[in-house]
């Protein structure tokens, strides 16, 4: 198969994203296929590495540090030189028309749904039922363009379950993965300090808030503790002001996993809190790294822990903190030896089978042969008036 990974909102500080786009890389080029990453940049360029081409597109900032491709059309270009058999989609919005080009030239297309959009602005803006609203419709949209939805979680799955049954768009869940080698137990001693850890974007839809806040209020209650935070993003200011006089200390981005999984192994909890996660890449690699982890009690990242190794509440300070102390209530042994035991039932091996059959089955012309539910108008009007793509190579 020739497999063309498109995405948006990748950038250099980027984590779940652009962990899975290499690992589903090297594992399709590892199964003998030929892989194509098509990613936005600050210029056009074209690069030959052993996971395969990869084509940037010159693409506007749009914050936090990402870039977005605004042209689509010049994926489309991309995409005709190379001929792929199908197309995987990391982005619901400006690459959509990049699926109605599939349609119309007998291209699988997989939407790999990496974030469920309606909790996820509800978080961000505070308007849960305009948010809801208005994901809805786009859904609808989607699943009326693209062969197949990829979800990573039965919380996910329920974003596009009811539109998808509509639309004759089969809707499969196929869970992320963890490198298992570079994410492992390290030497770990207890201490008289709760040493707490939370790695992820410091953005409001990633719950960070709810992170430090929870250290906050263990620090209140007399607890001795201290929460180390990896990540960059818009709000450390804010961050810091809910920390106020607790032992929180921010230490920016990390761009070595090896480092990061030191980080992760030398704490006695991770706090992985997000209500929205729709998986929680971040939780697994707590996991793997022998760390047990408190989550919230709904979302994705709740999927992945279980009564062996961590624990769940509701996603508020007092509640979090409370499953704090139940964890590290338990005999330190078990609790990080269940830990690694839990990720160890996620390797990527697994997750790449998985989407590998995904792009065998929408690549083949019978399972292209729903009828399409939206016109290619939009994108054949785009198609005569945009610009050469030249990638410099």
């Amino acid at each position: 198969m020739r497999i063309a990974q498109l995405a948006n909102f990748v950038g250099p500080a980027s984590g779940g994203m652009r962990t899975a786009l290499r690992a589903l890389g090297r594992g399709y080029v590892a199964a003998g296929n030929a892989r194509l990453l098509v990613v936005p940049g600050p210029e056009d360029a074209r690069t030959t590495t052993p996971l395969g081409d990869v084509v940037q597109l010159r693409a506007p900032r749009v914050g936090g540090g990402y870039r977005l491709i605004v042209e689509p059309w010049r994926v489309i270009e991309v995409l005709e030189q190379w001929r792929p058999t199908s197309v995987e989609l990391s982005d619901k919005l400006t690459l959509l028309p990049v699926a109605r080009w599939a349609g119309r030239n007998g291209v699988g297309s997989v939407l790999l749904s990496h974030e469920r959009l309606d909790d996820m602005l509800a978080l961000r803006t505070g308007l849960d039922t305009t948010s809801k609203v208005s994901v809805g419709l786009l859904n609808r949209l989607l699943v009326r363009s693209v062969d197949t939805v990829v979800v990573t979680s039965d919380y996910a799955r329920r974003e596009f379950q009811q539109v998808a049954d509509a639309a004759d768009c089969p809707v499969v869940r196929v869970p992320l993965g963890v490198d298992l080698e570079t994410f492992r137990p390290r030497p770990y001693a207890a201490g008289d300090v709760l040493r707490l850890v939370h790695a992820g974007r410091l953005s409001r839809e990633k719950s960070p808030h709810l992170a430090v806040a929870t250290a906050v209020a263990l620090h209140r209650r007399g607890v001795p503790v201290r929460l180390d935070v990896y990540g960059v993003g818009p709000h450390l200011d804010e961050l810091v002001e809910v920390a106020e006089d607790a032992r929180v200390r921010f230490h920016g981005y990390v761009d070595s996993p090896d480092r990061l999984s030191r980080a992760l192994a030398r704490a006695d909890v991770a706090l992985s809190v997000c209500p929205g996660e729709t998986f929680g890449l971040a939780v697994l690699e707590a996991l793997a790294s022998g760390t047990p982890v408190v989550t919230a009690d709904r979302g994705g990242a709740r999927e992945l822990v279980d009564e062996s190794s961590g624990a769940w509440a509701a996603p508020e300070p007092e509640p979090l903190a409370d499953a704090v102390l139940e964890v590290t209530a338990r005999p330190v042994a078990g609790r990080r030896a269940a830990a690694r035991a839990r990720a160890e039932d996620y390797p990527w091996s697994t997750t790449v089978a998985s989407m590998l059959a995904v792009h065998s089955s929408a690549a083949m012309p019978e399972s292209r042969s729903r009828a399409r539910r939206v016109t290619s108008s939009t994108t054949a009007t785009a198609a005569t008036t945009r610009e050469p793509t030249t990638i410099a190579r």
